[in-house]
């Protein structure tokens, strides 16, 4: 998996994009909570769940049952979250979790068809070096993990939502100059 900061910050990103108008500030903070959310499935190491099973780590949680299902009672209790954009949104960012994983170099793969369908899938292309779980995350692997996602994640993902935050600067600038043209 990549680490817990860089899955939740595609919300982050994604609204930073997007800018305040169309996501609020709190929509981003409940999508970064739920992007992460799907690996609270880690509880199931200490509770002898091995990770081959569809209740262990990558298994249901990381479907795209489970990221419908999850926004689905957020959308219950928070009645902005019902709101289509609000709800497509929260839903791409819980949904970002297991494609993330995907694109991991180790592990088993996600369900993310869960439960029409058990195999664990990974995409052809891997770049993003596995995090270790627990205490081993401070290590020289751990390291490589940071960098690895400094670079295919934090670093694109700053430059996306900078370069949306210039453009509707300058669409703005344009909008009013505009207005005071004659």
């Amino acid at each position: 998996m990549p680490t817990i900061f860089s899955h939740a910050a595609i919300s982050l990103f994604a609204g930073g994009a997007l800018g305040r108008r169309r996501i609020a500030p709190a929509l981003v903070i409940i999508g970064g909570a739920l992007a992460a959310l799907p690996d609270l499935d880690v509880i199931g190491f200490p509770l002898g769940i091995g990770y081959a099973s569809q209740w262990g780590h990558r298994g249901f949680t990381h479907s795209l049952a489970f990221a419908l299902g999850v926004v689905g009672l957020v959308a219950l209790v928070w009645p902005r979250a019902r709101h289509p954009a609000a709800f497509a949104f929260l839903f791409a960012c819980v949904v970002s979790h297991p494609l993330l994983d995907m694109l991991t170099d180790g592990g088993q793969g996600v369900m993310l068809l869960w439960p029409f369908d058990h195999q664990r899938l990974f995409l052809d292309w891997q770049p993003i070096r596995v995090s270790p779980i627990g205490a081993r995350f401070f290590s020289a692997r751990g390291l490589e993990t940071v960098y690895s996602e400094l670079l295919l994640i934090w670093l694109p993902g700053l430059a996306m939502m900078t370069a949306a935050w210039l453009w509707r600067r300058w669409r703005r600038q344009e909008v009013g100059a505009s207005i005071k043209r004659p």
